[in-house]
Parts: structure tokens; sequence; C-alpha cells
């Protein structure tokens, strides 16, 4: 029986994966919105969107801070999700990299920017 649901799991996953690689022009809005969001909190954002010249099977969205902490960032990428769903991830961790779903986008750029948060300044509350 563990096989079985196994060999159903990475089916599913499959399916998420190649429904992610064709969906780069969806992926590229949703990351264009994501970046509206994200300006009036003071991040900066460059899209990394073009195959060819990123080499990069996703379009990659790079949020980070500005002057003294600009080291400090995170690459974000739109997968999809069950349910004909999308979502935003940190790039780099597959799927444990969840972010957010796409359909809040204000609360995607509010869960990106807690994150972003906690790296520059590690043991402050952000509640």
């Amino acid at each position: 029986m563990a096989r079985g649901l196994v060999q159903a799991v990475g089916r599913w996953r499959l399916v998420l994966e190649a429904r992610t690689l064709r969906g780069h022009d969806p992926a590229v809005r949703k990351l264009e919105v994501l970046r509206v969001a994200l300006m009036p909190l003071g991040w900066r954002c460059v899209g990394l969107y073009d195959k060819r010249e990123f080499r990069f099977p996703v379009p990659l969205l790079w949020v980070y801070a500005s002057g003294a902490a600009d080291d400090i960032g995170a690459v974000v990428t739109v997968r999809a999700l069950p349910g004909e769903a999308w979502g935003y991830f940190e790039a780099g961790n597959g799927r444990a990299g969840f972010v957010s779903p796409c359909g809040d986008v204000k609360a995607a750029a509010e869960a990106l920017d807690l994150l972003l948060k906690d790296r520059m300044f590690p043991r402050r509350e952000w509640a």
C-alpha cells in the first residue's frame, strides 16, 4: 500500500512540475504583480524572466534590500499547486520554499517582507 502512495505522489509532482514549466507567461505576470506590491514596502526587485538570457527554466524575481543591507534578499519563483492554483516559492528550496499562494498578493508581499526582515534582524519580533 505504501508503494502505491509513493507512486501517486511522484506522479502528482511530475504533473505539477510540467504545469510549472509550461506556465512561463502566467508566472511572469504573477511575479510582476508581486513586484508592484513589494515596492511600497521598500524592497528593490529585479525580474529575471528571459529563459535564453538567464538559462533558467522558470522566471525569477530577485527581491533585495537597498543600502547597507543590499546583500539580504530572496529569489522568488512561481510554481503550480494542486487544483489549478499557483504559489510563490523561494527558488532553490524546491517545494519546501513555499511563501504564499498567488491568489492574495498583499498577503504574499507581507510574508516575503517578514521573511526578509527576519534575515536582516534575526532576533527581533516582526508581528
